[in-house]
């Protein structure tokens, strides 16, 4: 059977109107945009008949909008945390084609993610690798946990948006201008050693992190 989703508990009206509402809101609005993306392999993109996967995709906070809208109804899966805020992100992101996993890399993440691997096979996973909570363009070791454990290669989504608005919040999450430029820079695949240490999975953090930060600029 396919998996559409694997969240705890159910949602309320307000939250699944929400969901649908923003998702609707996220495809008019990006849908304008003239959007151009470089990808130093094409076998990770979901989209193409090459592609090789399943991966593990970081991305920023901040910049959420674009892989909402470019990799929806692609058999990826997005990891969201358990946090009330994120009720909404969940909902939306289901609308936009996703199937969505609440939990933390640590606390039941991992383990829904292999199973939602095994039952639908190349399955790409997408992380805010820095969110819930920031701090911002600062790598938690999450991304780097799960392809360690999992052995699942791990990508980089770096996306640059012409003139955004920003909003007030500690991510500065951005807000396209309507029918302005934005740019997508995908890396190539980053394979993580097996059983890492503490020390291990740091060195790695600090490698995917700088990577990311470098691509964004």
């Amino acid at each position: 059977m396919k998996v559409t989703e694997m969240t705890a508990g159910k949602k309320s009206f307000t939250t699944q109107l929400g969901g649908l509402l923003a998702s609707a809101a996220v495809r008019t609005w990006m849908t304008s945009l003239d959007i151009q993306g470089i990808l130093y392999d094409p076998t990770v993109d979901p989209v193409r008949d090459d592609f090789h996967g399943p991966v593990i995709v970081a991305f920023w906070h901040e910049c959420l909008l674009a892989p909402f809208f470019l990799r929806g109804r692609t058999n990826s899966a997005i990891l969201t945390s358990r946090h009330r805020d994120a009720e909404w992100l969940s909902e939306a992101a289901r609308h936009m084609g996703f199937v969505t996993v609440r939990g933390s890399t640590n606390r039941g993440g991992a383990k829904a993610l292999l199973e939602l691997i095994r039952s639908q096979g190349t399955c790409n996973v997408g992380i805010a690798c820095d969110g819930p909570r920031g701090p911002r363009r600062k790598l938690a070791q999450g991304p780097v946990y799960l392809s360690s454990k999992l052995q699942i290669p791990l990508i980089t989504y770096a996306v640059g948006f012409d003139r955004p608005w920003r909003m007030p919040t500690w991510d500065q999450f951005a807000i396209p201008r309507p029918y302005s430029r934005a740019r997508v820079l995908v890396s190539p695949r980053l394979q993580i050693p097996a059983n890492l240490d503490r020390a291990g999975l740091e060195h790695y953090r600090r490698r995917v992190e700088k990577l990311l930060q470098s691509l964004t600029q």
